[in-house]
């Protein structure tokens, strides 16, 4: 069986899958796997679609130091073990910047322009390039598609799109791009199956995780998001601050004699949940604290997506569902709790007992807005987005779409 490997690059790790083509082109996830650790205690993990560990194997630190060698690690064990050769490779990239609001196959070209936004998503966008650059510098013939987490909110319209500024910055690609995009075009192609009723209504998808970020669907397709021209905006992070007045930039410059480093440095590394409580950026170990600083985060989290909810709703002018996602939307019942209590206002009535077993629908029967909890699927997505991109024999590019 032919198969497609799907790789999502970090900073110290490189989640990957692999999924077979089925004879009618759909996609069988055959496994999953991971590579952290990169750099310190390297270890691969790896598991079959039924669950059963098929490899876990720690390597010396210097063998597997970057992401580009962790995931030369992964393909090696895949093609010499398990006697896997994909044949393409589909990549989560953050940011398309304003040439590319679709997938597209990768070249020396194409790698260049993506290279341009390393500085518009640092935390993201030089790891998930390096493994790609690395591959075509070794299997230059192997298929690789670069599948865009701005791509899916490219339809937004111009007063969704533009920043207050003069034209020309628009021009050079200084708008609101939006993200998280690949988990929303999975949980928009998801409702019609989970919940025909709302999927072409009016939907507020909450992505919840290290990143978060709240996204207005109409007709299963993105009018607004909370994000803007990088992921710093919109809602707070685990240390990323979310919507920050731009004067607070002028400040650290002048006032506190920080460079463009520091600032970039700050702003994506010790804000958000982390600055705040002073103890963690993640959910799970600030729910388990009893320091008051650890509840204040929690509260400012819940308060900012109450208020960006109301902000999408507005843009959707109401709203008849919303779906929680991602890794404290789909596990944290305690602020899914809280963040419908803000939508109280909207319609929204929480079912207690649904929620705290993380039911699919966990709002109660004559709730004015459905309440969803979905595991949303970018890896689905991207390998998808893959197989289109290597199955139009007529034009490998066609998927480009640029911008304008």
């Amino acid at each position: 069986m032919d198969t497609i490997l799907v790789a999502n690059a970090g900073s110290s790790s490189v989640k990957f899958q692999v999924f077979g083509i089925v004879g009618d082109g759909s996609l069988t996830r055959q496994i999953r796997g991971q590579v952290d650790g990169v750099g310190s205690r390297p270890r691969l993990r790896a598991v079959a679609s039924d669950g059963a560990v098929l490899v876990e194997r720690t390597y010396e630190g210097e063998l597997v130091d970057d992401v580009a060698k962790a995931l030369a690690t992964a393909g090696a064990w895949l093609r010499d073990e398990l006697k896997i050769h994909p044949v393409a490779i589909g990549h989560r990239v953050v940011h398309g910047g304003p040439d590319y609001c679709g997938p597209i196959r990768v070249n020396e070209v194409v790698l260049q322009r993506l290279e341009r936004y390393v500085s518009l998503a640092p935390l993201h966008q030089p790891y998930n390039l390096k493994p790609i650059r690395s591959i075509l510098a070794r299997f230059p013939d192997m298929p690789q598609v670069a599948c865009f987490d701005t791509a899916f909110h490219r339809g937004h319209g111009a007063l969704a799109d533009c920043y207050a500024i003069p034209e020309d910055l628009y021009a050079e690609g200084v708008r609101r791009y939006g993200f998280h995009g690949l988990s929303y075009e999975y949980i928009a192609s998801a409702l019609p199956r989970i919940a025909p009723g709302v999927a072409s209504k009016r939907v507020i998808v909450a992505h919840l995780g290290s990143g978060a970020s709240m996204c207005a669907l109409r007709n299963g397709l993105s009018v607004e998001s909370t994000m803007g021209f990088t992921a710093l905006d919109g809602l707070p992070m685990g240390t990323r601050p979310g919507q920050t007045d731009p004067g607070v930039v002028l400040y650290l410059v002048s006032e506190k004699g920080m460079s463009p480093a520091d600032v970039q440095n700050f702003l994506y590394r010790e804000c958000g949940l982390k600055g705040l409580s002073g103890i963690s950026n993640d959910m799970r170990e600030l729910e388990a604290s009893a320091d008051p600083r650890a509840a204040f985060a929690i509260d400012y989290f819940v308060y900012r997506a109450g208020l960006m909810a109301g902000m999408l709703a507005a843009a959707l002018q109401g709203v008849d569902a919303v779906v929680f996602t991602a890794g404290v939307g789909e596990n944290s019942a305690r602020v899914r709790a809280a963040i419908a209590d803000k939508l109280a206002w909207l319609g929204a009535s929480l079912d207690v007992n649904a929620n705290a077993a993380h039911s699919q629908v966990i709002s109660r029967p004559d709730s004015g807005v459905a309440l969803y909890v979905l595991p949303t699927d970018e890896e689905l997505m991207i390998a998808r987005h893959t197989l289109s991109v290597v199955s139009d024999k007529t034009n490998p590019q066609s998927n480009a779409r640029r911008a304008p």
